[in-house]
């Protein structure tokens, strides 16, 4: 007690009392963020209660669920849900990411004719191997399918596995192999998802060592989800680098959204609940709307032996005909009724016209969470020019930012291991290939270019795209792949023919470089909302 305090008692302890009191009052009020965020005294907060868990907690140990749900969405549980990642596939990967190669000439010392000719050597060699159903380890699919499949795959389930074997096969020049292996059959032996009983750091199938770096990977040799089936089930250890080699065996392709962080999670995961409700209001509303628009009657009679005149459904029609105490409406039917009974329904009110209104709602809410537009998300367009090309530049944001890590963590590392092979057997030169990393570095540097973003004004886009080259802000062969998804390489020798015919045939030239030269007038005024 301070000298202050000792005098206040002395003279008036009621004082000091209270003093005391105010004393412990303060100690008690919130501060900071506790009188928000994370406040737990207020009645808006007080059901709020949450643990975070570590990421093996909160991720790892739903994610059956979250698969399945997701599938089942997917699947017809909600039309939206096959939408939105069928927009995403089709937005990021298209008919597939195409190679170009990128040498590094200048640490190569390779001259321009050089670097061209070896370029086109590798475009071509890769071309055999990746337009053959050969790269797939089921024959089934090419390797830009095979890019379709595994973004699907991560999308809906969260993650997706592709294994790299090396399988020869008669009259097949490469023998690297692309399996990809869904993410359920990457499980915790015995299906435990717990840390092994042999002492083994595994969770979802995914081993890590004491730094806790991922060493392996368990898969099941059969699906878990299915039991009927006579061979008994068992799991494989894969490491996740060759022990010698140091190559990649496993590619693991996931979203993390959290350090430490060992699973994926599927991408509708967050609006999981709210695609449900929506799609069970839907069927509710359209079974009303169904409902309200067949018009049946219903004959009263107090003669039950005369019977009741006309005839309800056909049996033929009837769906439940075995139920003799249900009543089924149908178009322009006639239902009889027994003496005394009396059908009273309620107005249904349908077509709901505040229909549309909370459903637009609520897709803006899941469009946010998924990072698709609500124009996009339901491909209706029907604002102005500007919010329209809005919508599409933001959702083109996300498409490239899944783009290029698509291209990080398969398309590059599949092409390493292929461009591996194909040196080994002689079919590309590249001096000092397996002596320098910088060199193998060099050698195999790449772009993966995909579809291009749509249109709303092809002329203003490509006059847009004309003033950047030419103020050298870009390139042509950017901008030729960010407008078609071409190579400037590739039309300007299509084009070098193209024009030798025509001269040969005698035409003239009317595709003059400036013939438009006009049309760049005033494509960077802003556009009005009557466009």
């Amino acid at each position: 007690m301070n000298p202050i305090d000792r005098i206040i008692n002395t003279l008036s302890p009621s004082w000091a009392l209270k003093r005391q009191a105010a004393r412990q009052k303060l100690s008690i009020l919130n501060s900071g963020y506790s009188n928000h965020g994370a406040n737990t005294t207020k009645k808006s907060m007080l059901g709020w209660n949450y643990f975070s868990r570590s990421p093996d907690e909160d991720i790892t140990k739903n994610l059956n669920i979250l698969r399945q749900r997701s599938r089942d969405l997917y699947m017809g549980g909600a039309a939206l849900a096959t939408g939105a990642l069928k927009t995403a596939r089709t937005n990021v990967v298209g008919t597939g990411l195409r190679l170009k190669p990128s040498l590094d000439a200048a640490f190569l010392n390779l001259s321009e004719a050089e670097e061209v000719e070896l370029k086109a050597s590798i475009e071509r060699e890769f071309a055999l191997w990746s337009e053959s159903l050969d790269c797939d380890s089921m024959r089934m699919n090419n390797f830009f399918e095979l890019q379709q499949i595994a973004f699907m795959s991560q999308l809906m389930s969260g993650d997706c596995f592709a294994m790299l074997p090396v399988t020869p096969r008669k009259h097949a020049v490469y023998d690297l192999r692309v399996r990809l292996v869904e993410a359920d059959r990457c499980c915790n032996p015995g299906q435990d998802s717990s840390i092994n009983p042999n002492g083994k750091d595994i969770r979802g199938g995914v081993e890590m060592d004491a730094d806790g770096a991922v060493v392996a990977y368990w898969f099941a040799k059969n699906y878990p989800q299915v039991f009927m089936t006579a061979d008994k089930q068992e799991w494989v250890r894969i490491e996740a680098f060759g022990e010698e080699s140091g190559r990649r065996n496993v590619l693991h392709l996931m979203e993390s959204e959290r350090p430490e962080q060992r699973r994926g999670v599927p991408l509708l995961a967050p609006v999981i609940e709210s695609l449900k409700k929506l799609g069970q209001y839907t069927e509710a509303e359209l079974m009303a709307a169904l409902v309200s628009g067949m018009f049946t009657v219903f004959i009263k009679t107090n003669t039950p032996e005369n019977g009741p005149i006309g005839q309800s459904i056909p049996m033929e029609d009837l769906i439940d005909e075995q139920d003799e105490g249900s009543y089924e409406l149908g178009n322009g039917s006639i239902v009889g009724l027994a003496p005394n009974e009396s059908v009273e329904t309620a107005n249904p009110g349908r077509p709901n016209t505040a229909f549309d209104g909370f459903v637009t709602a609520i897709l803006r809410q899941v469009g946010s969470a998924l990072e698709i537009p609500y124009e996009l998300l339901v491909k209706n367009f029907t604002s102005s020019y500007s919010a329209s090309r809005a919508a599409l530049l933001e959702a083109w944001k996300m498409f490239r930012m899944r783009r290029v890590w698509l291209a990080n963590d398969f398309c590059q590392p599949i092409y390493e291991e292929w461009f591996t092979e194909a040196v080994a057997k002689g079919r590309i030169p590249a001096y000092g290939f397996f002596d320098n990393p910088l060199i193998r570095k060099a050698y195999t540097r790449a772009e993966w270019h995909g579809p291009a973003q749509g249109q709303i004004d092809p002329l203003k886009e490509v006059n847009a795209a004309k003033i950047r080259v030419e103020e050298g802000f870009s390139t042509r062969e950017r901008e030729t792949s960010e407008l078609t998804g071409g190579s400037f390489e590739a039309n300007l020798r299509q084009r070098m023919r193209e024009e030798r015919m025509r001269r040969e045939a005698g035409l003239s030239d009317e595709g003059g470089e400036n013939k438009n030269a006009n049309n760049n007038k005033n494509i960077l005024e802003p556009e009005t909302d009557d466009e």
